[in-house]
């Protein structure tokens, strides 16, 4: 064994440890809270996990040139707030990271997202929800438990973490994008019994962001809009990026617009021709990693993004 390989080792050994104290692998931090979602034990079936670590490979693809973290075996759902630099719009977004309700990619859906949204002044609350086979729901409704618990804390800590609670959206990826939409569709449907005050408070985000989303249609049905996202007039204002050779069809993006179009729900489609699936917001030269520009002139479009008067 060479010495490279053996540091390597040693530092994959490492990782599952650095992950089960803090979301993306990083160290605790007092400037960055980590609440647990449900204080007093998990609703439901709790059912016996390994420990919590990077599931990642080394044969893992690489994206951007960089590893991605794939979290797993989450057990202990957690929510990290990340407040906005310099000039704090009070906007904050919920952030869904992806991983076919399997993992979740921490850092390049989760932890990356929370640095560029703070630097454009936007707070986030980072949901590290339960996986593995925790979604889609109906079929699995801890995800979306998780979810609606993450937006009622938000909005009950909005005085100590000077955020406006009428300006609270979602922002997901891939499976996170489903959870979102989910989220939107559903916050009418109370899934756990209530942990404490917040539970009073809505959980129906006021704007949503949708990152090559999953699940929206199916495609073993000519792409008909999966029913648990149905969209009323009460669905909150939506953009939506997709690829068409998105393996997961870019269907999940177009048929969901249509949807929120019928429902007169203000939205906003970017369909790019390459970019396939699960490429964050790290840059590369196609022209869908521009991404991050329209969404922040979509937030200041539709009135979530914008300085706070002093």
């Amino acid at each position: 064994m060479n010495r490279k390989f053996a540091i390597a080792l040693l530092l994959m050994t490492m990782i599952p440890n650095t992950f089960a104290q803090s979301p993306g692998g990083r160290k605790p931090d007092p400037e960055h809270p980590t609440l647990l979602l449900w204080p007093h034990g998990v609703p439901g079936a709790v059912t016996k996990l390994g420990p919590e670590l990077d599931t990642t490979k080394p044969s893992d693809d690489l994206i951007a040139g960089k590893p991605v973290v794939r979290l797993g075996n989450v057990s202990e759902p957690t929510l990290t707030f990340y407040p906005a630099k310099g000039q704090n719009s009070g906007a904050t977004v919920v952030v869904f990271p992806g991983g076919a309700y399997q993992i979740l990619a921490m850092d390049l859906e989760g932890t990356e997202v929370c640095d560029w949204l703070t630097s454009i002044g936007v707070n986030c609350a980072l949901l590290k929800y339960r996986v593995p086979d925790s979604g889609p729901y109906p079929e699995h409704a801890n995800a979306l438990q998780d979810a609606q618990r993450a937006l009622r804390m938000v909005r009950a800590r909005a005085t100590e973490w000077h955020i406006d609670p009428t300006r609270v959206g979602v922002l997901g990826f891939s499976a996170g994008g489903h959870l979102a939409a989910t989220l939107g569709s559903q916050f009418d449907q109370h899934l756990y019994e209530s942990v404490d005050a917040a539970d009073k408070l809505s959980c129906r985000p006021d704007f949503t962001v949708l990152i090559y989303p999953a699940y929206l249609a199916d495609d073993k049905n000519h792409f008909a809009l999966n029913p648990i996202v149905r969209t009323t007039a009460k669905t909150p204002p939506t953009f939506i990026v997709q690829t068409e050779d998105d393996p997961i069809h870019v269907e999940n993006a177009t048929v969901y617009y249509r949807a929120l179009k019928d429902a007169n729900i203000p939205a906003e489609l970017h369909v790019y021709a390459e970019g396939g699936h699960g490429y964050g917001l790290r840059r590369t030269q196609l022209p869908v990693t521009g991404w991050p520009n329209l969404v922040e002139a979509w937030l200041r479009s539709v009135k979530a993004l914008q300085e706070i008067k002093k």
